[in-house]
């Protein structure tokens, strides 16, 4: 019963701040329906997981699991586009670097047939699909991710 949704993100930065800071995560105010669908999922008890992609970067960078509720009333001010109202919290469950070519053969029928590669930020993916997305997440065999970069973050957060 669990649902999955595609996160696009601005940039690295945010992916590292959301891993560095107790797994904390904004939504912008543009995504006021997208916020609402996950907290009401999330009440329902229906686990929610968010895969994440920074634009332009060719590969998906992690899966994290929401597990609180959309606190639309706080702004952390910590994000690239310093534009986003609201928080939640995650738990982060793959942090590695997924090329797009792996993953570009599964079509989302609720976004035309498109590829999950060309998804937009809050984009749902159906749960056989998300289950395949998982699958293939799970047992890729990855030689990057942000962690390789995370002191380079750090010294740009400064």
């Amino acid at each position: 019963n669990a649902r999955y949704f595609v996160i696009k993100s601005y940039s690295e930065d945010d992916i590292h701040r959301s891993i560095k800071i107790q797994h904390l995560d904004e939504y912008g105010t543009r995504q006021q329906n997208a916020s609402t669908r996950l907290g009401t999922t999330l009440k329902n008890k229906e686990p929610i997981y968010l895969v994440y992609s920074v634009n332009g970067s060719g590969h998906f960078c992690g899966v994290a699991e929401m597990v609180s509720g959309v606190d639309t009333n706080v702004c952390t001010g910590v994000w690239s586009q310093d534009k986003w109202k609201g928080k939640f919290d995650v738990k982060w469950i793959y942090v590695k670097d997924v090329p797009n070519n792996q993953l570009r053969h599964i079509k989302l029928e609720n976004n035309d047939n498109k590829p999950v590669t060309n998804s937009r930020d809050t984009q749902e993916v159906p749960r056989d699909k998300g289950l395949q997305l998982m699958r293939i997440i799970h047992d890729y065999k990855h030689s990057t991710s942000i962690f390789d970069d995370f002191g380079h973050y750090e010294k740009r957060q400064d």
